[in-house]
């Protein structure tokens, strides 16, 4: 089968993004019974408009239920997926046993996809969800990929595989973790994680009460549980021999610039692989896509066996090399017309990136606010501006700067 790039989504203009750039699916949640709690998610109307959104292009839409619920939240639970149901989805994402084996009491024709919560390592356990009626295993993080290939040998042809390639890694086993709710009293696994792993610690001394000392010589502390993140877009090829078939972004609490350009890179990366008629070697500039958004150092998991290098000691920060100035509306008469989203200068380099294409790379000589008088700059949030060119670009396509 071809290869499907999963994206995720957080709200409605993520799931413009992600629609937009080239996700052959995504994977979205509702308000309740979803591992994101954080962004906006989708009601009953949103989630019925995303699927509709969805369905005119020949996307996918997958819902998630893959908190681990408790006892009075399962009363709510027929409720939601007799609406997703109704609303269409193409598919259930359920970490739970017991919810999917009340899917299939209550939606016995809902596909339903084992979540990467549920801890999937072996062949054994896909077999076992294979035959409690999953069509898809969302595989652990920490597996490799030969592990992943013998999993695909030994197992129905018609399990899909999916596997998390790209976005931040948890620092405990699949998402399985309670740090934050000893220290934040913010479940983790139901979707509130306050990611206490990304912060920086200290040792203090039993006798030495309220000296602090750094496991390694940095006023900043040491960052010995921050994950780097995962990367997997110069290894498309790998992970396709290896059996998988849907290519995981993770974010849904990401910006709708960062799903856009991920997207698009993966979508770019996965049709140069199908075309590329053997060896696969990534161009440089759809490579370097992945470091135009706001990422921790990037790094590949498990794929390649026990990881020595994913661990980030210097900061839980993010590394942010590039700005989001404008959205384009559209291009006439000589004029790129788009809506200031960051300020930027006239004289100022710019790059713009559209679906599908290489980025173009131009001088902003002339800005013109929206009364078309010149100006110096686009200096006003969400502002009407144009720059004198006569490039084309498509509508939503996003004009950015490097810092």
């Amino acid at each position: 089968m071809n290869l499907e790039v999963l994206s995720p989504v957080g709200d409605r203009e993520r799931l413009i993004s992600a629609l937009q750039y080239g996700a052959d699916a995504v994977y979205l949640g509702r308000k309740s019974f979803g591992m994101r709690a954080s962004p906006s998610n989708f009601d009953l109307d949103g989630l019925r408009e995303a699927v509709t959104m969805a369905h005119a292009l020949d996307k996918k839409v997958y819902l998630t239920c893959n908190t681990l619920p408790r006892n009075n939240e399962i009363p709510h639970f027929q409720q939601f997926i007799e609406e997703a149901v109704e609303c269409k989805v193409d598919a259930v994402i359920a970490a739970d046993i017991g919810l999917i084996n009340l899917i299939k009491k209550y939606a016995p024709d809902m596909e339903i996809h084992a979540s990467t919560q549920t801890g999937i390592v072996n062949y054994v356990t896909a077999r076992a969800l294979y035959d409690m009626g999953c069509s898809r295993v969302v595989l652990a993080r920490e597996l490799s990929l030969d592990e992943i290939a013998e999993i695909r040998a030994k197992t129905p042809s018609d399990l899909e595989i999916e596997a998390f390639v790209h976005g931040a890694m948890c620092m405990s086993f699949s998402g399985r973790c309670l740090l934050s709710s000893y220290l934040t009293n913010r479940d983790p696994n139901r979707g509130e994680c306050a990611q206490p792993c990304r912060w920086g610690y200290h040792l203090m001394e039993e006798k030495r009460d309220g000296q602090f000392f750094p496991v390694f010589e940095d006023e900043q502390g040491t960052y010995i549980l921050n994950s780097k993140d995962l990367c997997m877009i110069d290894h498309i090829d790998k992970l396709h021999k290896a059996g998988v078939y849907s290519l995981k972004i993770e974010g849904r609490a990401k910006s709708a610039y960062y799903v856009s350009v991920i997207t698009n890179a993966y979508r770019l990366a996965v049709d140069y692989y199908d075309n590329c008629g053997g060896s696969f070697e990534l161009p440089g500039w759809i490579h370097d896509e992945v470091y135009k958004v706001s990422h921790r150092k990037y790094c590949t998991g498990f794929f390649f066996g026990h990881p020595n290098d994913s661990q980030y000691y210097e900061t839980g920060g993010y590394i942010r090399e590039y700005d989001v100035v404008g959205v384009i509306e559209k291009c006439e008469n000589g004029r790129i017309f788009a809506v200031q989203r960051n300020k930027f200068m006239a004289g100022d380099t710019v790059e713009v990136f559209s679906p599908g294409a290489k980025p173009v790379t131009f001088k902003a000589d002339k800005l013109f606010d929206e009364n078309n008088a010149p100006i110096e700059s686009a200096n006003h949030a969400m502002m009407n501006f144009s720059i004198e060119s006569d490039l084309v670009f498509p509508e939503g396509a996003i004009i950015r700067t490097q810092k």
